[in-house]
């Protein structure tokens, strides 16, 4: 009779974990990150893994923002400069080795979208919700088209929201070739 009451009792105390667990899981939407002194929120169902930096190799004629190509999971990655890539900072191979640091990471892009790219970012700044913007920014001028919302936190803070899945179907991306 203990035993039938005790499995119930694991039954129901594993009904409610699922339940907070769903729950929680629909709140992070997106994955917060700074580059080049931004902040952009990523999508969590279009971002793929974290990976710390490792020795990326250089490309040689390829686009300023084409960072070079990094073994991981015994796969080959594009390397992207996330702030290149938007046209904030230009960086050449000496002073972008000095902007890594070990926070430093390399965010990959879902594998449903075949891109074998990851995304070159300072740090990582945790998960968000839509519970922690209060407005929606101007869309700013002459902004790439895999920009999504521009959204202000409750402290005032602006954040990019990034559409990885425009990205990889946007021309200028996709022709890495200088």
């Amino acid at each position: 009779m203990a035993n039938r009451q005790s499995l119930k009792e694991l039954q129901e105390r594993l009904a409610q974990r699922l339940t907070a667990a769903k729950t929680e899981a629909t709140t992070a939407s997106w994955l917060a990150l700074e580059a080049g002194g931004e902040r952009f929120l990523v999508p969590l169902v279009q971002s793929g893994e974290i990976f710390p930096w490792t020795t990326v190799q250089a490309v040689p004629y390829t686009k300023p923002w084409y960072a070079g190509v990094a073994s991981l999971r015994g796969g080959l990655h594009g390397v992207v400069d996330l702030p290149g890539l938007i046209g904030r900072t230009l960086l050449t191979t000496g002073s972008a080795l000095e902007r890594v640091t070990s926070e430093t990471r390399l965010v990959s892009l879902h594998a449903a979208f075949g891109v074998n790219a990851v995304l070159w970012i300072d740090r990582l700044l945790g998960l968000r919700n839509p519970a922690m913007f209060g407005a929606i920014a101007p869309r700013p001028p002459q902004a790439p088209p895999f920009f999504a919302r521009s959204l202000i936190d409750h402290q005032g803070q602006a954040w990019q929201e990034l559409d990885l899945q425009a990205l990889v179907t946007d021309p200028g991306f996709l022709a890495i070739a200088a």
